[in-house]
């Protein structure tokens, strides 16, 4: 007697056939179909109508590939005259493979590469996309998000391209990874948040698509410019002055400057007592370079004051005391904070920051890593959907509309807040998204 190698209930194994890389287990199903598919009449009124053998693929073992050969009985009704054949429960109704086999390629397909869950169980590569492609569908379609308080836009640059981002900045999770971060797309993304009155606030960086988006479908939302995407301006301006006093020194002048660069761009309270000489050294020699590192750093101290009223009365002094020769390279940022004072100063109504570009960051220096043989679609669906279950922290608020405080909380607790993207970077540093 045949070993039932297959511990799959009803399934009556024949034979088993050795190939080089593969086992071809030949088997047949054996309960009785219980009623007509098309008249619903019980087995009594059926009768067999030749057999036809199907192979389908089933979860690798000991090494090898696994083909199933069905001898499938065909029936027809005496009723209705349908012919049909025997029903699989165990295979899928869509693919010629098992349905356990189609569960273990989409959890694999998450997180290796397509061609090697092709290479080892023997379905097509086309056939390991299509499945992912559904199983990504699915679990879009069954995930209810929740709508961010304070929702933050931002971008990563993944496969030479950027992506928009879209986090909920109170709970610092990953929400979505969108494709780009056109207004198009934001706008049609942001239509589709459920309750998105409930958006009290929108942090982004100084892009014009993210701001005409947030104002179009989040009118009752008020945009902050996260200070980081600000305070490096003049952080960029004192580099520009830097870049034009280098261009009169001698070349070893130059490369020493080069190197202290990184000096004039510190905060003065994190350098040690070589770098404060380092420094005092280069704004001594050049007063233009000592006139501008003093103007980044009153830039920077403009964050301290303690309301808005107050950040843009000492705005206006700092940038009416620029020298006419300074003026130029801090062109750039003074003409940002004209065109975006309302959002930049909303900073002080609310202290929003976009807390997860560090994290994003961690992401970003991985990307090239991970980009090898992934389209961005893999990308997203581990970022979204990659995490355990475990790996998710529970949401910390729910909007007060009539709807959720009807909700129970296991009703709540299943929905989901995002991806932390602490998590997702460690991930990422161990190297577990790789294929």
């Amino acid at each position: 007697m045949t070993v039932n190698i297959l511990n799959l209930p009803g399934w009556e194994v024949i034979a088993v056939a050795e190939g080089g890389h593969d086992y071809t287990v030949i088997a047949q199903f054996t309960p009785q179909p219980s009623a007509c598919p098309r008249c619903g009449v019980t087995p009594p009124t059926l009768y067999r109508f030749g057999t036809r053998e199907n192979t389908f693929h089933d979860l690798p073992s000991h090494g090898r590939r696994v083909g199933i050969l069905v001898r499938r009985q065909r029936y027809k009704c005496r009723d209705c005259a349908a012919v049909f054949l025997e029903p699989l429960p165990d295979m899928d109704d869509r693919r010629v493979a098992t349905r356990r086999l189609v569960e273990w390629i989409e959890r694999e397909s998450l997180r290796r590469t397509f061609v090697s869950v092709a290479e080892e169980t023997g379905v097509h590569e086309k056939t390991v996309r299509n499945i992912f492609t559904d199983y990504v569908a699915r679990l879009d379609a069954e995930r209810e998000i929740i709508t961010p308080r304070w929702l933050g836009i931002d971008e990563i640059h993944l496969l030479r391209a950027p992506r928009g981002v879209i986090a909920n900045v109170e709970l610092r999770t990953l929400v979505d990874l969108l494709p780009d971060r056109t207004r198009d797309t934001i706008t049609r993304y942001l239509m589709r948040l459920p309750e998105r009155e409930a958006v009290e606030w929108v942090a982004m960086d100084m892009h014009r698509p993210y701001r005409d988006a947030a104002r179009s479908v989040l009118p009752q939302a008020r945009v902050v410019v996260d200070k980081f995407h600000v305070v490096r301006m003049a952080s960029q301006a004192l580099d520009e002055v830097r870049k034009e006093v280098r261009s009169g020194l001698t070349p070893a002048q130059r490369r020493q400057l080069m190197h202290d660069r990184f000096i004039l761009l510190r905060r003065p309270d994190d350098l040690t007592d070589k770098q404060r000489l380092v420094l005092e050294v280069w704004t001594t020699r050049f007063p233009v370079l000592g006139e501008a590192y003093r103007a980044k750093e009153a830039f920077y101290d403009l964050w301290s004051a303690a309301d808005q009223a107050s950040a843009r009365d000492a705005y206006e002094a700092w940038r009416g005391g620029l020298s006419r020769e300074l003026r130029p390279f801090f062109k750039p940022l003074t003409t940002a904070v004209g065109n975006w004072s309302q959002e930049i100063f909303a900073h002080f109504d609310s202290s929003l920051t976009n807390a997860y570009t560090e994290a994003v960051n961690s992401v970003i220096k991985l990307t090239n890593r991970i980009g090898r043989g992934y389209s961005f679609d893999v990308i997203r669906a581990e970022m979204v959907h990659g995490l355990n279950r475990s790996d998710r922290r529970p949401a910390l608020w729910v909007p007060t509309t009539a709807r959720h405080v009807a909700e129970t909380r296991p009703a709540y607790r299943a929905r989901d807040g995002g991806t932390q993207l602490s998590t997702l970077a460690d991930r990422l540093q161990r190297g577990e998204l790789e294929g």
